[in-house]
Formats: C-alpha cells, structure tokens, sequence
C-alpha cells in the first residue's frame, strides 16, 4: 500500500502546486456563461460535463506552465520553493498528469458537442502560449486574460451551439478584470523580471503606470458586464452583484495602493474570488426570480 500513499502525496502536492483554489475565479463564470444560455438551471449532466472539461483544461493548463517556467522558478526566491524547483516532485510525474488531463479535456470537448471539440485546440495552444510570452512582451497577461475570459463563451457553446454577444462581452469583461488582476500580481517579481530579462507590465512601465492601467482595465470590465446583463435582460438583482463586485474592485486597489504588495494575498486571492461569486451568485437568483415570477 505504501505505493498508493506514495502517489496520492504527489498528487496533493501538484494540486498545491497548480493552485487548484484559484479555480474559483473561472468556474464560476463558466456557470454563468451556461446558466445564461439555459436562462436558468441546466441539465445536471451538462454541468458534470462542463465542470469536468474546466477542471482538466485548468489542471493541464498549469501544468504547462509550471513545466516551462520551472527553470525561472528556480531562480526567484518567491517561487524557488515550487514543487519542481524544490524536487518535490519529478518532472515525469508532473509531464503524466499534465497529458493525462489533456486527453480528458479533449474527451470533455468531444463528449460536449463537436462544435466544442473543434474548438479545442484554440484553449490549448493559448495555455501553451502563456508561460512562454513573458520570455519576449509584456502582453502575456492579456493572453490569460483571454484564457479565463472564454470560460463562459465555451459554456454558451456547449448549451446552445452558436455564438453570442451576451458571452462575448462576458468574455471581454473578464478578460480585462483578468490582465488587471494578473499585473497586480506580478507588481511582486518587478525587480526580479528586470535582471532576469522577462516582461511584464510592471517591469516595462513601472508600478505606477501598471496601478493606473489595472484601474482602467477594471473600469471597463464593469462596462463589458454591465452591456451583458443589458444584453441578457437581467434585472436589479444581477445589478446588486454588479455594485458589489465594483465594491470589492474598490477595495482590491484601496489595498495595493495603501498596503503595497504585503497585502497582496487579499488583495488578489480573497477579492477576486468575491468578484467572481458575487457576480454568478446574483445573476443566478435573478435568473430563478425570474423564472418564478
């Protein structure tokens, strides 16, 4: 049995490593993308399929990039304790998982619609993509961006089988709260991107600059949701999430710009992960009260 403990440790440890509780911030848009579409509850095994697609694209996805960048991880003393800078795990062992979630992300895709296996590709060369950007332009956090901001498009697709602007301005919406959130997040390795000779936003153009872009970026993902909710005809419910995710946008800048980076676990991980439950939450009571009523 000792092998049996031995693979569930490694596995705790990759899911420590990929972040699986930042999850949080794409599912639930992948929800409200498919909840849009069904203008209401959807069919129990839609959800099964879509949150089994997202989870393996998500996993793969990291897996990537903790593959690519783990030479570079190695040499930050932020990141240099990552399971595979540290040797925690092997590099087989995160390669197996990292194709194994692959073929299940394209055996979701098939398993949805062919629409969505057609489709497929396009996710994956832009997680492929990602950890490989910083390496020649500072644009690499537009392109999570739009990594995460096609989560509810991918939803709408394996609903309804046809393309829309109620998921398109979502998808843009997120994408912009996204590179906002991700430039905050890199605020922490300026120094370090800048000897090493990667590019962010922070180390191109300064932290000033980067405060003032992610505050724009921010402004214009409430101005993207807001033309959805118009879109989609939802009422003041989804409105009151809609102030509360501006609350919480509020609060996420009041902290950098105040607290610095020594506030960055809340003002990246908890806000964030309240924009994104207040959002799907509201927009799935005001769904239900309409349905009702």
């Amino acid at each position: 049995m000792d092998w049996i403990r031995s693979i569930w440790n490694k596995t705790l440890v990759f899911l420590e490593m990929i972040k699986w509780e930042h999850s949080v911030f794409a599912l639930p848009f992948a929800y409200l993308g498919l909840f849009l579409a069904e203008r209401g509850l959807p069919p129990v095994p839609l959800i099964f399929k879509i949150t089994l697609a997202m989870v393996a694209f998500r996993t793969m996805a990291m897996g990537l990039n903790r593959i690519l960048d783990a030479g570079i991880d190695a040499k930050n003393p932020r990141t240099s304790s990552r399971a595979l800078p540290s040797k925690k795990l092997k590099l087989s062992f995160v390669w197996l998982l990292t194709v194994v979630m692959f073929f299940l992300f394209e055996v979701s895709a098939y398993w949805l619609s062919p629409l969505c296996f057609y489709l497929s590709p396009v996710p994956v060369f832009l997680a492929l993509l990602y950890p490989l950007m910083k390496r020649f332009t500072w644009c690499s956090h537009f392109i999570l961006g739009i990594i995460l901001g096609i989560a509810p498009y991918g939803a709408w697709i394996a609903s309804r089988g046809g393309f829309s602007w109620i998921p398109g301005f979502l998808t843009l919406g997120i994408t912009c709260w996204v590179a906002g959130f991700d430039i905050i997040y890199s605020l922490q390795d300026v120094e370090f991107d800048r000897q090493e000779g990667l590019y962010s936003f922070p180390s191109r153009f300064g932290v000033p600059a980067s405060l003032k872009m992610t505050a724009w970026l921010h402004l214009v993902t409430l101005l993207f949701w807001s033309a959805a909710g118009t879109l989609a005809g939802l009422g003041w419910i989804y409105w009151g999430g809609m102030a509360a995710g501006a609350l919480f946008l509020l609060r996420e800048h009041w902290l950098i710009r105040t607290c610095g980076i020594k506030m960055i676990q809340e003002a990246f991980f908890s806000m964030n992960a309240l924009i994104s439950f207040s959002v799907f939450v509201m927009t799935l009571l005001d769904l239900s009260v309409r349905r009702t009523f």
